[in-house]
């Protein structure tokens, strides 16, 4: 796959490549490759919390630790399509499942991102 970031029509279709580019980008020290997947209004629900708009996310995403991720499963459509992976690091009890449920825009951006145990 390669580095650039999955957007437009002709990555709508395939999930699995959207599923594996996002993981690949949450732990790419190129932090601008993992925000250009998402729309400036995003809403992200993480633990309890929501955050709104792309400057939200940019602050959530700097209180994330690193993490390796090992993607399991992916599911769903273009347009809203959940994937589960096992997400290990230095944090109490690691490893976890996690399930992250995205829905994007026609762009292939993400609108919403539900991540949930």
């Amino acid at each position: 796959m390669s580095s650039t970031a999955v957007t437009g029509e002709d990555h709508m279709l395939n999930i699995q490549d959207f599923a594996e580019e996002y993981f690949a980008a949450a732990v790419d020290p190129n932090r601008e490759r993992y925000f250009s997947l998402f729309a400036d209004a995003v809403v992200v629900h993480d633990d309890g919390r929501s955050h709104h708009g792309l400057t939200a996310v940019r602050s959530w995403r700097a209180e994330v630790p690193s993490v390796r991720y090992d993607l399991r499963e992916v599911t769903g459509t273009a347009t809203a399509c959940k994937a589960v992976a096992a997400v290990s690091g230095d944090f109490p009890g690691s490893p976890v499942t996690l399930r992250f449920a995205f829905t994007r825009d026609v762009q292939g951006k993400i609108t919403q991102l539900d991540i949930e145990p």
